[in-house]
Order: C-alpha cells, then structure tokens, then sequence
C-alpha cells in the first residue's frame, strides 16, 4: 500500500465528486434518529404496554407518543425491536 501525506490525500479527496445531497441529508439527521431511537427502544424496554403498542403499530405509537412518525425512524425502531 503506498504511503501518503496529509497534504496529497487533501488532493486526492478534493478531486472526489460532492456527496449526493441525499447522503448529506441523512448524514445531518442521522444524530437526530439515533437519539430518538434509542430514546423509543429504552421506552420500550421499560414499559412492556409501550413496547406491545409499538409492535402491534408501530407509526400509530409513534405518533401517540409524541413522535413523528418519519420513515428513517420508523424503520430503524422496526430494525431495533424486531432484529430484521
């Protein structure tokens, strides 16, 4: 593998393409989605009525929890709660 230094790996990545603007999207909203869900899943661990209402429907606990149901989240929460 050759070795480079900071200075030529700077070039090398200025001469990349921008990031497509969706991956920068989900980049700045990915701390926003891990924070809630861990928040929702800890929730649900604790509380086995939460937990039930989630997995019987997910968007409609959600939204009567107070979150919005957006599909980045509900699909990480269908991920965290169902292994799949």
């Amino acid at each position: 593998m050759t070795r480079y230094d900071e200075e030529r790996l700077a070039e090398l990545l200025a001469a990349l393409p921008p990031a497509p603007q969706a991956w920068v999207e989900a980049a700045q909203e990915l701390p926003l989605v891990r924070g809630r869900l861990d928040e929702i899943v800890g929730r649900a661990e604790a509380d086995a009525e939460f937990r039930r209402a989630l997995l019987a429907d997910l968007e409609t606990a959600l939204e009567a929890a107070g979150y919005e149901p957006e599909q980045r989240l509900v699909q990480a929460v269908r991920e965290r709660l169902t292994g799949s």
